[in-house]
């Protein structure tokens, strides 16, 4: 059964879009919330959280459509669709594991690391890249000042926190993208990406995933105004480090993850279950993308 969504004045129906308070999710999501552009028939809001809360809400099937990590995606996989647009891939670069100056990697890894949750991303590459290693969950925007106050030795950054650590003057121990890209021949980190929830049926799913798209070009095509709302949420970041961090993140592969980083995908959730971190019964070469030529 097609799930009935709410109705607003004009009778479009309203779809929420949950995505997390950083720049490049603000960015992609401008238009389409904004109204520059006309989406027919839907009226998206957009609702900001943080991702490791996103993934949670994802499996209660709460939003209509949300950012995910993709670590988390197997799991909530039999109620969301991913989209073949919106990725977040790290293009040689991604999260990071900081210290202050003099940390060696040894004394890093044989101390509790910050993180920024247990189903992001970055910790099942931090799992991949090190093994097992003690960790506290704490919120993204908190772990380089828990790091510079003392509490954590070392923590796994996110976000724009990949940019504005230098100016923390903190050692970076490892660069997860360097290393997924090395490890795999150039691949892309798979870090996030847009789900829409199965029971809005095949045509509001498409649609959706159509004017998502629509909103990532339109804002690559026209940044000004994107880039000036994206500022909003990178927590007090200049107009260029605002701009290089969008620039990371929403590209030409977030418009189209392409062959091969659907393929980086597909490794990554495979080694996942190789750790354990992800259900074995999963089949990552059965995964959906909508919107692309293999869906």
């Amino acid at each position: 059964m097609v799930a009935q969504l709410p109705l607003d004045e004009n009778g479009n129906k309203i779809v929420r879009i949950g995505h997390s308070p950083d720049p490049d999710d603000a960015f992609m999501f401008h238009a389409m919330t904004t109204g520059a552009f006309p989406t027919p028939g839907y009226n998206f809001v957009h609702e900001l959280q943080d991702i490791e809360t996103l993934n949670h809400r994802a499996m209660n099937c709460d939003l209509e459509v949300s950012a995910v990590s993709i670590h988390a995606f197997p799991e909530i996989s039999e109620n969301y669709a991913l989209m073949n647009c919106g990725a977040s891939m790290g293009e040689g670069y991604g999260p990071m594991v900081v210290s202050m100056q003099g940390a060696s990697e040894s004394d890093v890894r044989s101390n509790v690391i910050a993180v920024p949750g247990l189903k992001t991303s970055a910790y099942m590459g931090l799992r991949l890249a090190w093994g097992d290693c003690e960790v506290a969950v704490v919120p993204f925007d908190e772990i380089i000042p828990r790091i510079l106050d003392g509490t954590y030795l070392s923590g796994l950054i996110i976000h724009e926190g990949q940019l504005t650590y230098v100016e923390h003057d903190l050692h970076v121990h490892i660069d997860l993208g360097v290393w997924w890209n090395e490890r795999t021949g150039g691949w892309p980190m798979p870090l996030g990406g847009n789900v829409v929830r199965r029971d809005l049926g095949s045509k509001a799913m498409e649609d959706i995933t159509m004017y998502t798209k629509m909103s990532i070009e339109y804002a690559l095509k026209s940044p000004a105004e994107a880039l000036e709302f994206a500022k909003k949420w990178g927590r007090g970041i200049d107009d260029e480090t605002n701009k290089e961090f969008v620039s990371m993140y929403v590209n030409d592969r977030t418009i189209d993850y392409k062959e091969e980083g659907r393929a980086s995908i597909r490794q990554f959730i495979s080694e996942g279950q190789e750790l354990g971190l992800i259900d074995q019964t999963f089949n990552p070469a059965e995964m959906q993308f909508i919107g692309s030529n293999e869906s």
